[in-house]
């Protein structure tokens, strides 16, 4: 007899009743909760053949199935084979997307130094996860799981978690719906202690593994993120002769390639709430030391999902300042039609 997918549905519907309601799982039951449109008395054929193959039992006469070992094993290995290709396909769109995302940004950079002859700069967009998206908890070995997690922006964390008595499948599929069901879709500052404390309770004896799992969801959204920074135009600081100074020119130059100074003006610019159109710095407005000759207009721009990055255009102190915010406007409604086509 084989297990044909209409079997294996109705498999995993008594298991997830069964470990909601720790009850057994009859027919009737089964059939308002799948979406295979099938009559009780078909479900009952079904649920015999599964009992047959040894994946349910039935405890006492009359009452519905629970799972054996045999079923429990089943259902694990294909959640977790589900999972892990979820995971996977996810970090192969992600890699596809941030590939992309390069190309868009260089071309940006490129577009704006030949719009202005100035040099330019724009930075990746950063990502503020404050959401969890789910966690997927599974067995290493005896002693070791692994729990997978995914916050907003699809950010990808494993972390392994020590358990020296063990976990049985129906432990591990229960704290796995204990976390999903309270914490998916939800901000980090709703993650208070009377959630932790109510979590910890309903884990019991596993509290402690709870309490890891959530500290390590704090750990990834508060994770800082690598800041990548894209530059072009940088000769054409050696057009303006008030800044083609040798030593000028040297510390222009090397702000561009070691880009921290640059790094340190996104995190300003970012960090201030209130910044969400266009900046001029003149001279010793500037908050970098060694542009205090020059002119800085910068302009946060934001994508989807709360993504949000810096554009930079730094000129003498004589810039066209209507021309640079003009082009920049633009470029900050364009940049999102040209992310979508990407």
């Amino acid at each position: 007899m084989q297990l044909d997918d209409r079997k294996k549905k109705i498999l995993q519907a008594v298991i997830r009743n069964y470990l909601e309601t720790g009850e057994p799982v009859g027919s009737r039951t089964i059939s308002k909760y799948t979406d295979l449109n099938l009559s009780s008395a078909t479900i009952r054929n079904e649920m015999a053949d599964l009992e047959e193959l040894g994946y349910i039992i039935q405890p006492h006469t009359s009452a519905g199935r629970i799972p054996t070992d045999k079923g429990y094993r089943l259902y694990v290995d294909t959640m977790m084979s589900e999972k892990e290709r979820e995971v996977e396909e996810m970090k192969e769109m992600l890699l596809e997307k941030e590939d992309k995302m390069e190309a868009l940004l260089k071309q940006v950079a490129r577009v704006l130094a030949q719009n202005t002859n100035y040099a330019t700069m724009i930075s990746a967009p950063q990502i503020h996860r404050n959401k969890l998206k789910f966690i997927q908890l599974s067995r290493v070995d005896r002693g070791q799981i692994l729990a997978v997690i995914v916050v907003e922006g699809n950010v990808i964390k494993n972390h392994m978690l020590d358990v020296p008595d063990g976990l049985d499948d129906e432990t591990l599929l229960k704290l796995n719906m204990l976390l999903n069901t309270h914490l998916n879709g939800l901000p980090i500052e709703e993650i208070n202690l009377g959630l932790i404390t109510a979590l910890k309770q309903q884990a019991g004896i596993h509290s402690a593994i709870v309490g890891e799992v959530l500290d390590a969801v704090a750990e990834v959204i508060k994770e800082e993120e690598d800041l990548e920074i894209y530059t072009s135009g940088t000769n054409n600081i050696f057009k303006y002769p008030e800044l083609s100074d040798h030593t000028k020119a040297s510390e222009l130059i090397s702000a561009f390639e070691e880009k921290q100074a640059l790094s340190t003006l996104v995190q300003e610019t970012l960090a201030d709430d209130n910044n969400t159109g266009i900046q001029v710095y003149i001279g010793d407005e500037s908050p970098l030391q060694n542009m205090k000759d020059c002119s800085v207009v910068t302009a946060t721009y934001e994508l989807e999902e709360g993504m949000k990055g810096t554009i930079g255009i730094i000129g003498p102190k004589r810039m066209d300042y209507d021309k640079v915010v003009g082009t920049l406007k633009t470029m900050m409604h364009q940049l999102d039609d040209l992310y979508k086509k990407k």
